[in-house]
C-alpha cells in the first residue's frame, strides 16, 4: 500500500520563515489530496514532516491569556536574544530555541483516519518510544499534553560516572521533556511538538511554560549528562519513529477502507 511521506531537514531557521512554510506545504498537501480524489490511481501523499532547530523565540498561541504567561521583560528577552512570535497553534506558550527539535508533521489526517485526539497521542507515542530508545523513561500527563519523565531520583552516580546532583533535573522527576500544539486546517495538519535535547533550560523561566505553573522542564541532556546522544541522532531515531507510527496509521485506514 504505497504512499508518499518525506521528512526535510531545514537546519536551524528562524520561527516566521518556518510558519510561512508549513502554511505554504499544507496548500500543497490539500492540493494533493483534491487531485487524488480526481484521479484514485496517484499514489496518495500522506504528508511532509520538517525537522527544524529555531533561533531563541517564545512564541504565543491565540488562547485568551496565553501572552500573561510571558514574564520576562522585554528588557530581559532582549539582552537573553529571544525573540516573541505569534502563533495559530493550538496550547499556550512555549519557547523555543537551540539545542530543541523540533518537528513539523504537515500530514493528510483523513488519509491516515486520524482524528485530532488520536493524532497528537500518536506524536507523543511517537516520543515516548525516541526517549527510550536513549534510556529515558518517559509518559503522557492525562491533564497536560505532552511527554513527561518518570526517572526516580538517583542520589548515587550515574552509569557515567556523574554526579547526580550536577544535572538539572535529578530532584525533578516527571518534567515535561516535550511539548505539543497543532493546528487542523481540513484535516491537514500544522505545528506539532518541540523536543528538548541540549536546550537552554534557563529560558523556560521567560515563561510560564505552557502555562502550568509549578511544572519543570526537562532534556535529553539533563536526564542523561554525559550520555546524551547528538542531535542528528535524535533526529535520525525520531523520524524512523514517526514513520514507523504513521505507517501503522495509514495501513490501518487502508484496511478500514477496504473493509466498507
Amino acid at each position: 500500500m504505497p504512499f508518499i511521506l518525506e521528512f526535510t531537514d531545514l537546519g536551524r531557521l528562524a520561527y516566521a520563515p518556518a510558519f510561512e512554510l508549513q502554511r505554504q506545504t499544507a496548500d500543497g498537501v490539500l492540493a494533493a489530496r483534491e487531485v487524488r480524489d480526481i484521479d484514485p490511481s496517484i499514489t496518495p501523499m500522506a504528508g511532509i514532516i520538517f525537522l527544524v532547530e529555531h533561533d531563541p523565540v517564545v512564541t504565543v498561541s491565540n488562547r485568551a491569556g496565553a501572552m500573561n504567561h510571558l514574564v520576562a521583560t522585554p528588557q530581559l528577552l532582549e539582552r537573553e536574544g529571544v525573540s516573541v512570535e505569534r502563533t495559530d497553534r493550538g496550547g499556550d506558550i512555549t519557547y523555543h530555541g537551540p539545542g530543541q527539535l523540533v518537528v513539523y508533521p504537515i500530514l493528510d489526517l483523513n488519509l491516515l483516519n486520524l482524528g485530532l485526539h488520536d493524532y497528537m497521542r500518536l506524536l507523543e507515542e511517537s516520543v515516548v518510544r525516541t526517549c527510550a530508545a536513549f534510556g529515558v523513561s518517559c509518559t503522557r500527563d492525562p491533564k497536560a499534553t505532552g511527554v513527561w519523565t518518570v526517572r526516580e531520583r538517583d542520589d548515587a552516580l550515574h552509569a557515567d560516572g556523574e554526579d547526580a546532583s550536577t544535572l538539572e533535573s535529578a530532584a525533578t522527576p516527571n518534567a515535561k521533556i516535550a511539548a505539543m500544539g497543532v493546528r487542523v486546517r481540513k484535516w491537514i495538519s500544522m505545528h506539532g511538538l518541540a523536543l528538548n535535547v541540549t536546550t537552554n533550560l534557563d529560558h523556560f523561566r521567560l515563561i510560564v511554560p505552557c502555562g502550568l505553573g509549578g511544572r519543570p522542564v526537562t532534556s535529553l541532556k539533563a536526564e542523561l549528562g554525559k550520555r546524551c546522544p547528538g542531535m542528528d541522532e535524535v533526529k535520525s531515531t525520531l523520524s524512523r519513529t514517526l514513520r514507523e507510527l504513521i505507517n501503522e496509521a495509514y495501513e490501518r485506514a487502508a484496511n478500514a477502507r477496504a473493509r466498507s
